[in-house]
């Protein structure tokens, strides 16, 4: 469980700046340059990412419950991660109806993605990582439209097809990644 902490501290510590501390992190890129803080945030998340995945993986030998999550919990957690698919895509496409409802689409993802791991998942291993994204999530999501707000930052309005093109996105990832690729990466196939 340290490594698994340890990660955690590391990446969302990395990615907690703006929340706590957005007048440093700009002196700072100012004074080495975006490309020098660019370079050491990413190699920062790189190595938190890692031990994460060590650390979890770790956790996992040896669970330990803390309850069972009924039957339908899968359900919702499909739907959810469903739904976060979708908003990561949104995120990227332009123009469309999401983002510019919803401004931060991918914290929005994340935040779907880890409270369906949650219900999905008892284990201490679980809550502690998804609970952490999600925590994270919560205050990133109030940080970032706190900026908004200060800023007066307006939002394209979306079009029809920049939606259609997210959610089509969307589904097609989520597809590939519930019936594919979780179970290659992570050894869990959620749809047997």
């Amino acid at each position: 469980m340290v490594y698994l902490l340890a990660g955690l501290i590391l990446f969302l510590g990395v990615h907690s700046v703006r929340i706590v501390a957005d007048g440093w992190r700009t002196r700072i890129r100012a004074q080495v340059g975006e490309g020098a803080y660019k370079g050491l945030y990413s190699l920062l998340s790189l190595l938190g990412f890692g031990l994460i995945i060590y650390g979890f993986a770790l956790a996992r030998e040896t669970p330990v419950m803390l309850w069972m999550p009924p039957l339908g919990m899968r359900h919702a957690a499909s739907l959810l991660t469903l739904v976060a698919f979708i908003l990561l895509a949104a995120a990227y496409v332009p123009r469309n109806g999401i983002k510019a409802r919803v401004h931060h689409p991918m914290v929005l993802g994340v935040k779907a993605w880890a409270l369906a791991h949650l219900l999905a998942n008892g284990s201490v291993a679980h809550a502690v990582l998804f609970g952490a994204f999600l925590a994270w999530g919560v205050l990133d999501f109030i940080s970032a439209r706190r900026r908004d707000r200060a800023a007066g930052t307006q939002y394209p309005a979306g079009t029809v097809a920049g939606t259609a093109i997210a959610v089509v996105v969307g589904v097609v990832a989520w597809a590939a990644f519930a019936f594919k690729l979780h179970g290659w990466l992570i050894g869990i196939r959620p749809f047997g």
